[in-house]
């Protein structure tokens, strides 16, 4: 009996620890990426490239009207962290490099990317995530 309530215990413990690493983990992951992600594009210049070909793309110009017009108060989430948290989450750390990998490449073009998150994401994250990168592509402005 002994034996039971000991590895009852342990097994718990055990969850408890392996829930909090991979709580914590995907948070601290999160905040890395996305820090990293901002910081790299605004200190090489590569975030006026990045307007540029927003507003010269009428699809993704869309987009941006439409995360202008967006009601922020409505949005699953609201902060880079939250929005890298939810993607890791939602699409996973491998996929999500492999997309970058692609798109770095030339082998997968935006509106790839934007169908394969469609597929992952609700249309509400999808929102949020769209008024996110607007205001990161023009809270300078």
């Amino acid at each position: 009996m002994r034996i039971i309530k000991f590895l009852v215990v342990f097994l718990l413990i055990l969850v408890g620890v392996g829930y909090g690493l991979y709580y914590f983990g995907t948070n601290f992951a999160s905040q890395k990426i996305a820090e990293e992600t901002v910081t790299n594009f605004k200190s090489t210049g590569q975030m006026e490239t990045v307007k540029s070909y927003v507003e010269n793309d009428p699809v993704l110009a869309g987009y941006m009207e439409e995360a202008k017009a967006a009601d922020k108060d409505s949005l699953p989430f609201t902060t880079t962290n939250e929005a890298t948290r939810v993607l890791i989450q939602k699409v996973g750390l491998s996929e999500l490099n492999d997309i970058k990998t692609k798109v770095e490449t030339g082998t997968m073009a935006p509106q790839e990317v934007i169908q394969e998150l469609e597929t992952k994401l609700t249309e509400e994250e999808l929102l949020a995530l769209k008024v996110i990168a607007y205001n990161e592509l023009y809270s300078e402005q």
